[in-house]
């Protein structure tokens, strides 16, 4: 029997590597305390508190987060239109930080020593994880697993897990036909591993039908309405999830990447983020609409910035909080609707407005000569010209001295 080794929280999904890490904790002779977010996935949240109980868990909390997750973590994502890498939403990047705050807060209301998560020595979650509770919680102690030597050699894949679980009457829904990994929450659901790590391997989305929707926004999205059938939600949560509702059924926000991992290797990932790329080409529009362009280039380079320090864990770090400022003040005028139809997996503008529109329809109509002198352009064009034409002058030609 191991010598007790005070509380761990174990961040417990009720999945093959949790319920084993569960387990194996006790084994080691810590009491487990388990922690389990929800955060818009479906499951049977009842079933598996039953579970983490059974398997010998002293406590189990289960959070509801979903609000929490769209208000601070998802707005400020469709605010700075992040994107990894140019095509990922970072659906799973923003659940972390949101997650292990929350891990954080029990561990210390339970006056635990230790937290303990079940992310891989290879992954990102670790980071995000990690960096997070360190961040809050500078003297927290974390117990990684799969970094553990005595743990990883003892179960270096899936099937030395699925026979630990078999020995101990651990029920787990993974059986070896369809090892893959699957994480959802309210932004997104992705796969990877198992048959996904060959990049080759094809997967079949499907994708169907047709539907048209009215976003309105101030500085964040405030209501959505269905120009079918009038539907309105406005509460962020509700409107998140009648957009996931709407936009999964018509295949919107599916993707098949490989992407650069934080500790440095390639990785294939499947994502479906079905509201989030409603909201993120909704909203690049109104802000392209209502936003200054000098503001908007500066603004672009936060973003990728942003985008970078997400999706490597530094949600709290002091760079990141000073983006998301920085993020948030650009958007006192990003206020307006857009209307916009979702069919076979693409999102289609259809029209804006806004009381902070810089748009004049005057100034750019080719049919009304308005404010604008067309003569101008001739001087603005000039004057544009000289860089170009001096850089390809020759100096022997005259007009300047060659080198000597």
């Amino acid at each position: 029997m191991a010598q007790p080794k005070g509380t761990v929280v174990l961040a417990y999904s009720g999945g093959l590597d949790t319920s084993c890490i569960l387990v194996w904790l006790k084994e080691q002779g810590y009491d487990v305390i388990a922690y389990l977010a929800n955060i818009g996935q479906k499951e049977d949240f009842e079933a598996a508190r039953k579970k983490a109980l059974a398997l010998g868990a002293k406590k189990v909390y289960i959070e509801d987060i979903s609000r929490e997750f769209v208000e601070e973590f998802i707005w400020p994502a469709v605010q700075a239109n992040a994107l990894y890498e140019d095509r990922y939403l970072l659906g799973t990047a923003l659940a972390r930080p949101c997650i292990a705050r929350k891990l954080v807060e029990i561990t210390q209301r339970e006056g635990a020593q230790y937290v303990a998560h079940g992310a891989t020595g290879k992954g990102n979650d670790q980071v995000r994880f990690e960096l997070t509770c360190y961040a809050l919680c500078p003297n927290i102690k974390v117990v990684a697993p799969w970094r553990l030597p005595e743990f990883y050699q003892r179960f270096p894949g899936r099937r030395e897990l699925m026979d630990y679980a078999k020995k101990h009457g651990i029920p787990v829904p993974v059986t070896p036909q369809t090892p893959w990994s699957m994480d959802e929450n309210l932004m997104h659901i992705s796969y990877e591993a198992g048959i996904l790590e060959n990049p080759k391997v094809i997967d079949h989305g499907r994708l169907a039908g047709v539907a048209a929707t009215g976003l309105r926004a101030s500085r964040v999205p405030v209501k959505v309405t269905n120009a079918g059938d009038g539907a309105t939600r406005c509460s962020a949560l509700e409107l998140f999830v009648y957009l996931n509702d709407i936009a999964g059924k018509h295949g919107v926000g599916r993707i098949d990447i490989v992407e650069n991992r934080f500790v440095g290797m390639k990785s294939r990932g499947i994502y479906e983020t079905p509201a989030g790329t409603i909201l993120y080409h909704a909203h690049l529009d109104i802000e392209a609409f209502t936003m200054d362009r000098e503001v908007r280039k500066i603004k672009q380079g936060l973003a990728l910035k942003f985008s970078e320090l997400v999706y490597n864990g530094f949600w709290h770090s002091p760079e990141c909080e000073f983006l998301r400022q920085c993020i948030g003040r650009s958007q006192e005028a990003v206020v307006g609707t857009v209307r916009l139809s979702v069919f076979k997996g693409q999102v289609y503008i259809l029209g804006r407005e806004s009381p902070r529109s810089l748009y004049n329809e005057e100034l750019v109509s080719m049919n009304v000569q308005g404010d604008y002198e067309p003569a101008d352009a001739t001087g603005f064009i000039n004057i544009n010209s000289l860089r170009s034409a001096g850089s390809r002058r020759d100096p022997s030609q005259g007009g300047e001295k060659a080198p000597s």
